[in-house]
Order: C-alpha cells, then structure tokens, then sequence
C-alpha cells in the first residue's frame, strides 16, 4: 500500500477495485446489478472520486470471492480512505484532492503562466493572489486559504520529498503582486528552495517567442513504482478543478512537459533570469521608499514651518 494520504487510499482502493472487476471481465453495469445499486457509483468508487462505504467494500469483496487476507487489507484501506486529512478543517477550500495526492507524490511537477505555484509562495504573495482572483471573497476564507496554502508547503520539507520542478513562464516574474517588495521577497524564497535543493525551477523566457501549452496551469503528480496509483494532471480553472488520470492524457501533459522543457532555460540560466528581476525589483522598492520618505519629510517640513514647530532635522 502507497502512502498515509486519505485520498491517496481512496484512489488506490478503486484502481485495485477495478483490477478486480477486470479480473472477472465485469463491466460496471453488470457489477451495479449485482449490488443493486448505481453504475455511477461503482465508476466513482473505481476512479476514488468518490469515499467508499465499508459496506460497499465488504460487498465487492464478495462479490469478485478475493480471499481472506486480501479482503482484510481492502477493507483497511477503506477505512484509512475514510480518516480527515488536516485540510479539512478549513472551510471552502476547493482542494482536497490535490493536497491529499501532494501529500502523497513521489514527483510533482508544475507549470504556471500567471502566478507562482502554492508550494513554493510567500504569505503575502498567496494572500494577495487569492483576494485578486477572488476579490468578494470573505476575509475569514482568505485567511483560511493563505494558512492552508502554508501548511501544504511542508510537503517540501519531509525527509524524503517529492521530486519537485517547476515550469514558470517569465510573465510569472514582471506580474506584479503586492508591489515591488513582495515580490522580491517572494523571488527571494523561490531561490532559496533551489538552493536548497528542495526545487528545480526553468523558467520559459519572453525570448523563446510564442508557444504552445496545455493550460496555463498545471500540475503532473506521479507516486512510487509498483505502487497501485496511476499519475495524475491536476488542471485549475476557473469554471471547476480537473483531475485526469487515463493514459493518453497522461501521455499528452508530458509530451507537453517535454516541450516546455526544450524552451525554458537552463536551471543555472533560470536562477541568473530571477536572479536578475529580483535585484530590479529591489531597486524599484528601496526607489519607492525613497521617494515615499523624501515627499513625507517635506510634508512634515512645510507643516512645521507654517506651525511654527521646530523642523525635524531627519527629514
């Protein structure tokens, strides 16, 4: 069995409820008659979009006569696939299956256009992405989201992490968010994961020209070998999250991966690039901040002077 992820098991539990069903050269319709109930429910059980019933497990173990062992471990991760992850606590988070297959991943790798990705973001960088995305959204939610978003990110500081790399369009770096500030500071801790050997980040410069991807957002999470888990691209959207796992699009996102790859820069170009934009945008802020100081301290010298206060000497 593949990791402590509740919804790792749940997906496993179904890819091992299918193997089983094809074993028996069942279709889910004829395995619906049998229970007496939905074939939507046995294809929901079989793609671990939906959280098994220990009944439904007990059932399916009787029915497909698996022996007394093998039923006593179905039957145990039906009832690990059934436990709370500690995401859900937080209310309206959208996420849960693709944090509780983080959690779960041997590999992540990751390709954005507009923003930097949640594992590798700052506090105040997610907060300002999420009230921009969503700006009616309720205070309390936002909190819970850039809290959540934190806690995700120690997926990365396991003893043993997922192999992580990240696809960033070079729009991701001059897209500012929060001011000059934040983002340096988040340019800041990107590279401080690549240091640290937590992430490798190739960025897709403006000099490549145009180019093709599958979405502007995208995640291909693959898990251990041998283990009972299929990869998965997880695609964000506007209208609703997608979570694809049959071959040909798997297929398809690392044909696209690879792609990417042939345009991006190096890894050593990709750190020099944000290397780069970071110091600009440092500038830009110690400018800003300058001439925020400068135009306070005449402010303050004309009011002094028409008060007839003393000027302070420090402005």
């Amino acid at each position: 069995m593949t990791g402590t992820s509740p919804t790792a098991r749940q997906r496993e539990l179904g890819t091992r409820m299918r193997g089983l069903r094809n074993e028996h050269n069942m279709t889910v319709e004829e395995v619906a008659e049998k229970l007496l109930c939905s074939a939507t429910k046995i294809s929901r059980l079989e793609t671990g979009a939906r959280r098994p019933s220990l009944r439904d497990v007990r059932d399916l173990c009787e029915l497909y006569e698996v022996d007394e062992s093998t039923s006593a471990e179905l039957m145990s991760l039906a009832r690990e696939a059934r436990t709370a992850g500690w995401w859900t606590q937080y209310n309206d988070l959208n996420l849960d299956p693709l944090i509780g297959l983080e959690e779960a991943a041997t590999g992540i790798t990751c390709y954005a256009m507009n923003y930097i990705p949640g594992l590798l973001q700052t506090k105040e960088y997610a907060q300002g992405i999420i009230e921009t995305i969503a700006p009616k959204m309720d205070p309390q939610v936002v909190a819970q989201r850039v809290e959540a978003r934190m806690r995700r990110q120690q997926v990365l500081e396991r003893d043993s992490p997922p192999r992580y790399q990240v696809l960033l369009d070079e729009s991701v770096l001059r897209r500012g968010v929060g001011g000059p500030a934040i983002m340096a500071a988040q340019i800041d801790k990107v590279l401080a994961a690549v240091t640290r050997g937590k992430v490798i980040v190739q960025i897709i410069p403006f000099d490549a020209g145009a180019y093709v991807a599958a979405d502007g957002y995208f995640v291909l999470l693959e898990f251990a070998e041998g283990s009972d888990l299929w990869p998965v691209v997880f695609i964000e959207g506007l209208a609703g999250n997608q979570y694809l796992d049959r071959k040909v699009d798997i297929a398809r996102f690392r044909e696209t991966i690879d792609y990417l790859r042939a345009r991006a820069l190096s890894s050593a170009d990709s750190v020099k690039l944000m290397t780069k934009v970071r110091n600009i945008l440092r500038q830009q802020g110690n400018n800003f901040a300058l001439g925020l100081y400068l135009s306070l301290g005449r402010n303050v010298r004309v009011g002094c002077r028409e008060s007839g206060l003393a000027r302070f000497p420090d402005l």
